[in-house]
C-alpha cells in the first residue's frame, strides 16, 4: 500500500515554482498525472508504482503539498491548465496526460485547447457534471462543505481547515474499501496530507473551482484516445453520469470498477494500472 517516488525537485513552469516527483523507470515513455483538490503527489504514488515500463511524473499543483501558489493567476481550471500544458510540453511528445477528479478536469482543458496534445489522455475518477448542480446526498454534501470552508476561511480559522476531523470526514465521504487495513492507510494518508495547501486564500479558489466545473464541456473538443476509469460506487462522481460522459467524446472507453469509491488510485491502484496499460497505445 506504500509507494517510495524519487525526492522532489523544484522547477519553473509558466513561471510558477513547482515541486515535481517521478516515480518508475527513467528511461520509459513519460506520463504526466495530475491530482485532485487537496491532494499532492502522495495520492497518485500507488497508482504509480503499478505503472511499469513509464516514466510517471506527478507534480504537486501549486498551492498544494511543497509547491507554493500562483503569483500572477487564479488558482481555477484555466490557471492550472495553463501550468498543466507548459510541463506537458516540456515532457515532449508522445506522453500520457492523467488527472484524477479535479486534475481530470485540468486534464481535459489542457487537451481541449489543443496547443500541446498528448498522445492519450486518461481520467480517474471524472468529474461528469458540476459538484454544484448535483442532487441528493452528493448535492447536499457539497453544500454544506462550501459552506464550512467559506465561513472559516471568513473567520480565519484555518485551523479548522487543517483539522484531523475534516481529513476523517472526506475519508469517510470518499472511501468504500470494507478492508480494515486499507481504510486505516487511507485514513493516515488525508491526516498527513489533506491539510498542506498553502494558503486559505489558494485553497478557496481552488475549491470554488471544483465545484463548479466538470470534464463535461470540455470533451466534445478532445480528439485523442480517452480512457475514464470511474468507482462504481463513487458518491463524488457518481456512475450515473459517466456514461454520458462517455457518450460526450469522440473516442473514450468508460471503466467501472466495482465496489470501489472516488479514491480509485488508493483502493484498487493495480487495477487501474493495469486498465491504463491495457488501453495506451503501443
Amino acid at each position: 500500500m506504500t509507494a517510495t517516488l524519487a525526492a522532489g525537485r523544484e522547477e519553473l513552469v509558466d513561471g510558477a515554482r513547482t515541486v515535481v516527483h517521478t516515480l518508475g523507470d527513467p528511461g520509459g515513455a513519460p506520463l504526466l498525472a495530475l491530482h485532485g483538490l487537496r491532494g499532492s503527489h502522495h495520492g497518485l504514488a500507488p497508482l504509480a508504482s503499478h505503472l511499469a515500463g513509464y516514466r510517471v511524473v506527478v507534480p504537486d499543483l501549486p498551492g498544494f503539498g511543497a509547491s507554493p501558489p500562483f503569483t500572477d493567476r487564479r488558482h481555477d481550471v484555466d490557471g492550472y491548465a495553463r501550468w498543466a500544458a507548459a510541463l506537458l510540453a516540456s515532457l515532449g511528445p508522445g506522453t500520457v496526460l492523467l488527472g484524477h477528479s479535479f486534475g481530470s478536469v485540468v486534464a481535459a482543458a489542457v487537451c481541449a485547447a489543443a496547443a500541446t496534445t498528448p498522445r492519450a489522455l486518461v481520467l480517474v475518477n471524472p468529474i461528469a457534471e458540476p459538484a454544484s448542480a448535483a442532487g441528493g446526498v452528493t448535492g447536499a454534501g457539497t453544500a454544506a462543505t462550501a459552506l464550512l470552508h467559506s465561513g472559516a476561511a471568513r473567520l480565519g480559522l484555518d485551523g479548522v481547515l487543517r483539522s484531523r476531523l475534516l481529513a476523517d470526514a472526506a475519508t469517510l465521504s470518499m472511501t468504500t474499501t470494507r478492508d480494515p487495513a486499507l481504510r486505516r492507510w487511507i485514513t493516515a494518508e488525508h491526516r498527513a496530507h489533506f491539510g498542506t495547501y498553502a494558503t486559505t486564500e489558494s485553497l478557496l479558489e481552488c475549491f470554488h473551482a471544483a465545484g463548479s466545473g466538470s470534464v463535461r464541456p470540455w470533451a466534445p473538443r478532445i480528439t485523442v484516445p480517452t480512457l475514464l476509469l470511474a468507482g462504481a460506487r463513487d458518491r463524488v462522481a457518481p456512475p450515473a453520469g459517466q456514461h454520458a460522459l462517455a457518450a460526450a467524446f469522440g473516442d473514450a472507453r468508460l471503466v467501472l470498477l466495482p465496489r470501489t469509491g472516488h479514491l480509485v488510485h488508493y483502493e484498487a491502484p493495480a487495477w487501474a494500472a493495469r486498465e491504463i496499460r491495457g488501453f495506451l497505445p503501443r
